[in-house]
């Protein structure tokens, strides 16, 4: 009979003042920590996915609308827990959750370099499996939170505030610092030391409530060992599965805040360039995209007194401009400063570019892009006619400014001469913007009267109608242009557009120029009159289409139609 009365005893009278007021406070840092881990585990997913798959944004929020599904199957199936073992399951799942949290970018990493056929069962099993157990926390903290406030609303509210906090910080953390800083194998890890220590926390605040400690305690130091293990072998796991993906040897590879860099080196000792994945540059054959991307634009431009370089980080389109000796000034803009970092101290870059961002004439703005004060960085730019206030004396040919091309073609001061776009394809929503017609607006702004600009298009053949949207949206926003193509061994049938600022120079008064080069008149390896003149030639209805659309930033098609290209492109392959 005592036994019967004191187990309904509330939970008041069995714990001292000081124990609950911890447990209390437990449960809230708890729920703070893992609704921030819970978070930045849906952003990591959704990242790695993106990386690996492309097509961020349908990456990104199929992958977090599964989730929350499987959290509200989490919710539904942690009522089915008993009471007295709701402390256990929660202490279990979150060493679950730690484990397959901290190991999924790195398991699907390896899974799409050995069974790319089954990555995206994997990829969603595990998305599953992480979002059930992230859906079991708001409950089963809720039911334990139950026996120090019997009143619904301050229960919830106490609980989901701190979840919802959590979230938010979580959010930030893992935009300004995890992403910035560390891989996405280095962020699951991170996150998951981080939950085991709330685990941990957890565990000690109601150590009174667990079933089998000395069993729970010893699943915790196992679990944290895997991650120490984790840590200790990361770089070589992950060096192991990206090597698998690619044909010739990494010499190189990084994580910037920007992109993922990866360089191989074959048996013949050439080098090549990807940039999340995708080829930038083959060693062997670059200079034939390069010296059709520079020399055309070159030839026929009145003068090239001041060059405009957007993109090309790399030095290889430098290298060609840097050929003319009329030129009075260069301006490569190009966001990411590792990029032109490499091509300027890595030596298989510098076997390339030649040295062209080595030179003692070569000055860079550091970047801020990533800054608030990004558009302070550019009016300085323009404060100082484009150059350092300290060297006004001594004006340097060839300034490197590490800002975002569309940022710097909408604020920048001066006219160019000479424009060369060499940025990567639109292969996301994100690189879509620099294909805008609001982009060629400002374009248009950049050029002098009789300017001259070209830009690497992707493959009229391949991508047929992202290359033809590229030409109407120049078109809509004013300019005046013409394309040409070539084979280029490592791409394939690729494509460029050139063009003028003003209606008067036509499509076919461009192209005329560029039939009447007599000569080119720096040195190349590839291209001559002769070839400049073919290039200019279409096979039948290689140009025609029945779509209109230009591309904007509320409307990114080109997107869409470099995306389902590329598709049809592997499913013909």
């Amino acid at each position: 009979m005592d036994s019967v009365s004191h187990s309904s005893l509330p939970i008041e009278s069995k714990l001292g003042s000081s124990s609950r007021s911890l447990q209390t406070w437990a449960i809230a840092i708890v729920m703070f920590i893992m609704g921030g881990c819970g978070m930045a585990y849906e952003y990591t997913l959704s990242k790695i996915a993106s990386d690996i798959l492309g097509n961020s944004v349908q990456q990104w929020a199929i992958v977090i609308a599964v989730m929350l599904f499987c959290m509200g199957l989490g919710a539904e199936i942690q009522k089915h827990i008993p009471d007295r073992k709701v402390v256990d399951t929660l202490a279990y799942s979150q060493i679950a959750l730690a484990l397959l949290g901290g190991f999924s970018s790195l398991l699907m990493l390896h899974v799409f370099s050995a069974l790319p056929s089954h990555f995206v069962l994997t990829q969603y099993l595990l998305v599953s499996a992480i979002g059930i157990l992230i859906g079991f926390e708001i409950p089963l903290l809720t039911r334990i939170n139950e026996q120090f406030s019997s009143d619904v609303k301050s229960n919830l509210a106490r609980i989901l505030k701190m979840d919802y906090i959590g979230a938010l910080i979580g959010a930030l953390i893992w935009v300004f610092f995890l992403f910035r800083t560390f891989s996405m194998v280095q962020t699951g890890l991170i996150l998951s030391l981080t939950t085991l220590l709330a685990c941990l926390l957890f565990v000690a605040a109601f150590r009174d409530r667990v079933q089998k400690a000395s069993r729970l305690y010893v699943c915790l130091l196992l679990a944290a060992a895997a991650i120490g293990i984790g840590f200790a072998f990361e770089k070589d796991w992950t060096a192991t599965a990206e090597q698998r993906l690619y044909r010739d040897r990494i010499i190189f590879s990084t994580t910037t805040k920007y992109q993922h860099i990866v360089l191989t080196e074959n048996r013949a000792g050439v080098m090549s360039c990807f940039i999340n994945g995708h080829l930038q540059f083959n060693g062997y054959d670059e200079h034939i995209y390069h010296e059709h991307l520079v020399h055309p634009a070159m030839s026929i431009a009145p003068r090239r007194d001041r060059v405009l370089i957007l993109g090309g980080g790399d030095g290889l389109a430098l290298r060609e401009v840097l050929k003319y000796d009329d030129v009075g000034q260069v301006t490569l803009v190009d966001l990411d400063p590792v990029m032109t970092e490499l091509a300027r101290d890595n030596e298989h870059f510098l076997k390339l570019n030649h040295g062209s961002l080595r030179s003692s004439k070569v000055s860079t703005i550091a970047n801020t892009a990533f800054q608030t004060d990004a558009s302070l960085q550019i009016q300085r730019i323009a404060q100082s006619g484009g150059i350092d206030q300290n060297q006004t004396l001594n004006l340097p040919p060839v300034q490197v400014i590490n800002v975002d091309a569309a940022e710097f073609v909408a604020q920048a001061p001066g006219l160019y001469d000479v424009i060369i776009i060499d940025f990567p394809d639109p292969n996301s929503v994100e690189l879509a913007k620099l294909y805008s017609q609001h982009f060629y607006g400002f374009l248009r702004q950049k050029l002098s009267a009789d300017g001259i600009f070209a830009q690497q298009s992707t493959s009229p053949y391949h991508a047929k109608e992202a290359f033809l949207c590229i030409g109407r949206t120049m078109q809509s926003a004013g300019l005046a242009v013409a394309p040409y193509h070539d084979n280029v061994p490592s791409f394939g049938e690729w494509g460029w557009w050139i063009g003028g600022r003003d209606s008067h120079q036509s499509a076919d008064g461009i192209r005329q120029r560029l039939r009447s080069i007599p000569s080119l008149t720096a040195p190349t390896r590839y291209l001559t009159p002769e070839i400049v003149e073919a290039s200019l030639v279409f096979a039948k209805n290689q140009l025609h289409t029945d779509r209109t659309e230009v591309n904007t930033i509320t409307n990114p098609c080109i997107y869409t139609f470099y995306l389902d290209a590329w598709k049809e492109t592997r499913g013909i392959l």
